[in-house]
Formats: structure tokens, C-alpha cells, sequence
């Protein structure tokens, strides 16, 4: 499956995704990862419901609000590290954190504070994410 390079097909990823999982359609692996990180956020499964919406709206956090896109975005990227243990060490980190935390969702979402952080630093600078800072931050949770 490739990926769109626009916001609105990237969000329609989701859309679709989300919509064959509640009919019951069989689905893509990428499809499938999507719908269980839909699954585990009812929080955002009504914008999910109305596409028109979802595909255009800005989610703003000076508006008081977190863009689900991006949320459920940070699951998958934190997933897909784990799968491939990339950065190197990132599954020995994520075990520890499981075993001391218990939720794995809770714990997916302290990782993802750390590499949303290793993002803003590697776009502010202009350079790639250093992967040595982001395991640091990761062990100190």
C-alpha cells in the first residue's frame, strides 16, 4: 500500500480503515494496525465517523484540542519502532517500561511524548532525530 503525500489522503487512511474494521471487511495490515489504535481511542472514533469533517478540520492546541491524526500517528510510529527494535534498544526500553507500568497503551503514550520531543528538536534543527537523546529520554521514564 503507498501512502499519499496530502493531509486529506493520509486522514482518509484512517477513514477507511476504521470503516471497514466496524463493517466486518477484511483488512490490509496497515489497515489492521490502524483499526486497533482506532479501537483503543473511542475517544476519536466519532470524527472518524464523519469524514467530511475529519478529512479538512485543523485540530489546534490553541483551540483546546489534540489532533487525533496525529495522536494515533504517534502509536503506529512507536509501534513500527518496536517492530523493527529501531532505534537499536528501543524493545529492551519498552519492556522494562511494560513490566514496571503494566498498560501497554499507557505506556505507548509516554513514549510517544518522548519522540514527539525528539521530532520538534530534529525539525527546529534542521537535522534528523538523534536516536541517542530519544533512547536517554525514554529510560528516564
Amino acid at each position: 500500500m503507498f501512502l499519499p503525500n496530502d493531509r486529506e489522503g493520509l486522514r482518509q487512511i484512517y477513514v477507511d480503515a476504521w470503516q471497514r474494521y466496524r463493517d466486518g471487511l477484511p483488512l490490509e495490515p496497515l489497515q489492521a494496525q490502524i483499526a486497533d489504535v482506532v479501537a483503543t481511542h473511542p475517544e476519536y472514533q466519532a470524527a472518524l465517523d464523519d469524514p467530511d469533517n475529519a478529512l479538512t478540520r485543523d485540530w489546534l492546541p490553541e483551540q483546546g484540542v489534540s489532533n487525533p491524526f496525529l495522536h494515533m500517528g504517534m502509536h503506529l510510529a512507536i509501534r513500527e519502532q518496536l517492530a523493527t527494535d529501531r532505534p537499536q534498544g528501543i524493545v529492551a526500553v519498552h519492556s522494562g517500561l511494560l513490566q514496571r507500568i503494566g498498560d501497554a497503551h499507557e505506556v505507548e503514550h509516554r513514549m510517544a511524548e518522548c519522540l514527539g520531543e525528539a521530532l520538534w528538536h530534529s525539525q527546529r534543527s534542521g537535522r534528523p532525530p538523534d536516536e541517542i537523546a530519544y533512547l536517554e529520554a525514554l529510560r528516564r521514564l
